[in-house]
């Protein structure tokens, strides 16, 4: 008889836990870029190394986030997600190079005997502008994508190949140098970002807490949304989409709604990880990429939202040490750790921490 109140105050407990320690997550990582402040020689200072290292890691984690609403929640596992994150960082570098060029030419134009700026780059020095492109570009062709993708219902398998081969498109696209986006260097040699040296130790800071804040903010809005009647349609479209159709509901809507506003999130990402690190270039639109992202995602939990966050982290954080002390192993470790988790851990760390909790 008692046995429901003890479910009960264990998940309590369970959820108290989990708060507590996010809280000290958010905490931890709110410190790092004041503590990056601190002057040289300080022995609580933190790198520029590691808040950029730190930094880069968290927009991953907002990548993870993303096809976690698209994978865990609606059922569409995507291999391109790398696309969109790209495009969203060379919507930024635009305005990055154009910073840096002044009144000429961005210098790999210069190097290439440009005259002229290509139409597609006009309005890039303006910072409003280039955020309306961090939207629109991976928005719209998300948009177009889905709209056809899913109106011919392609779905599984098929949707998980095309979306591959779409990012890889991409990839050879901007790998040409007549496109205009500088070739396999890509952008590069940042020197601003609205008037500020982007290498000074209080703008890095400054983009990490965007970071932060951006990382907060898509999880509220991920689990806002996936608490509501549109996030139970969601896992309907995953568990049952015929069902739902016969219910008289048109998945369709859903699947395109949600797959847009990952895109959008996974844009913004990479408009945040540019300044940071410094560089973009085609090889962050590779497929190897995007399959990274859905090794994070099942790592931490699919369908959990917090999951794909802690495996973006471990990941991540593996293989900044992995290609440092055994660089030739590291993808052999990346496939090896895939095919454990799909045997073994099929819910995630989460799911087996869940497991675990249990009574």
């Amino acid at each position: 008889m008692n046995q429901p109140l003890i479910v009960t105050a264990t998940r309590k407990a369970g959820t108290r836990v989990s708060m507590a320690v996010g809280a000290v997550v958010v905490l931890v990582l709110l410190a790092l870029p004041l503590l990056s402040l601190l002057p040289d020689g300080h022995a609580l200072q933190v790198s520029a190394y590691t808040l950029t290292l730190v930094g880069k890691i968290l927009c991953y984690a907002i990548v993870a986030l993303a096809l976690d609403l698209v994978w865990g929640y609606a059922g569409l596992l995507s291999l391109g997600h790398g696309l969109f994150f790209a495009l969203g960082g060379y919507a930024m570098g635009m305005y990055l190079m154009r910073q840096a060029a002044g009144d000429g030419l961005p210098g790999f134009m210069t190097f290439l005997s440009w005259s002229e700026l290509p139409w597609y780059w006009a309005g890039t020095q303006h910072f409003a502008w280039a955020l309306c492109l961090v939207v629109l570009a991976p928005g719209l062709l998300a948009l177009v994508f889905g709209f056809f993708a899913f109106r011919s219902r392609i779905k599984g398998v098929y949707f998980s190949i095309m979306t591959q081969a779409l990012t890889f498109a991409g990839m050879l696209l901007f790998f040409r140098n007549e496109t205009g986006f500088g070739g396999n260097n890509g952008f590069t040699n940042f020197r601003t970002i609205l008037g500020f040296d982007i290498t000074a130790q209080g703008t890095r800071a400054a983009l990490f807490l965007l970071t932060v804040g951006l990382l907060l903010g898509s999880l509220f809005l991920c689990w806002r949304l996936t608490q509501s009647k549109f996030g139970r349609l969601l896992t309907a479209v995953r568990d049952a989409e015929n069902r739902l159709m016969f219910c008289g509901y048109d998945p369709r809507g859903f699947k395109l709604l949600v797959w847009v506003l990952s895109a959008v999130l996974c844009g913004l990402a990479g408009a945040l990880y540019v300044p940071q690190v410094g560089i973009i270039n085609p090889s962050e639109m590779s497929p190897t990429n995007s399959i990274e992202a859905a090794v994070w995602v099942a790592l931490g939990g699919r369908g959990t939202l917090i999951g794909p966050l802690l495996g973006a982290g471990l990941v991540n954080g593996m293989k900044s040490w992995f290609t440092v002390a055994f660089p030739e192993f590291w993808l052999f470790f990346l496939g090896a750790l895939f095919i454990l988790v799909t045997l073994y851990l099929p819910k995630g760390v989460v799911g087996l921490v869940k497991k675990r909790s249990q009574p």
